[in-house]
């Protein structure tokens, strides 16, 4: 994503805890400029009280809505509404939906089919046919070790634990890399990750306790890095295949 373009950030308040919400922005300017920041909910009620400050503190513009009937969500319907409404203005180029709650599947679908960049940030519990409905998802959770990590706590970072690596995960990395590969089997890592992103949208080193790709990619012993010069910048080009078999099939039989 061109991290030039404005994005709309719209935040179900109802559904999105209040904590870390400043490592939230900073992840968000990763992938642009959140030139619309917008959170919804009934401000009435005493569980949204935690984001007063909050909101005043990261420029995040409270939008009213009364739950005018018992066990309805009025929030997503006003979110909806405004999504649409920023989306025929023309200002921006990108969303990001925050909210662990399905029922904006179709939403984020809807934008995509706009040529809308979206991207879909929830907790871990988030249904899955919202995440693969975002170009790029990312968990709250992921973001929470960030903060707790930088406070030195190391009894949060611990609390949300990292996901180990499968081998369903090595096989989609085997599968994606074979996918790009030109025919000596070298990949480039760039490439590699785009695909990653697009095959999977949730697919993020950080689930797997590693920053970035390179050293995810380093600690799964079936796969080779190498670095090349380039000649348009000092930084070395990263590629990666797969080892060749034999080597896999002796590992196996250890």
């Amino acid at each position: 994503m061109d991290t030039n373009i404005n994005i709309a950030v719209l935040i179900d308040g109802d559904n999105i805890p209040s904590a870390h919400v400043k490592e939230m922005m900073e992840e968000i300017a990763k992938y642009g400029n959140p030139s619309i920041k917008r959170i919804y909910g009934d401000w009435t009620k005493p569980h949204l009280s935690k984001w007063k400050n909050l909101l005043l503190e990261n420029a995040i513009t409270p939008i009213q809505q009364y739950g005018y009937t018992t066990g309805k969500n009025s929030t997503d319907s006003a979110m909806i509404i405004d999504a649409m409404d920023i989306l025929y203005s023309g200002k921006v180029h990108g969303f990001c939906l925050v909210s662990s709650d399905s029922d904006f599947t179709r939403l984020a679908t809807r934008l995509r089919e706009a040529g809308m960049q979206v991207i879909g940030i929830g907790e871990r519990k988030t249904p899955n046919p919202f995440i693969v409905a975002c170009d790029k998802f990312i968990y709250i959770e992921i973001i929470k070790n960030k903060a707790a990590r930088e406070d030195k706590d190391v009894d949060d970072a611990k609390e949300d634990s990292v996901d180990k690596i499968t081998p369903k995960d090595v096989e989609l990395i085997k599968t994606t890399i074979a996918d790009v590969s030109d025919d000596d089997g070298w990949a480039f890592l760039g490439d590699v990750g785009s695909l990653l992103q697009k095959k999977q949208p949730n697919f993020d080193s950080r689930n797997f306790g590693f920053d970035k790709l390179t050293p995810l990619i380093k600690s799964i012993d079936i796969f080779e890095l190498e670095q090349r010069e380039n000649p348009k910048s000092r930084h070395k080009l990263i590629f990666v295949r797969i080892k060749a078999k034999q080597v896999i099939v002796k590992k196996r039989r250890r």
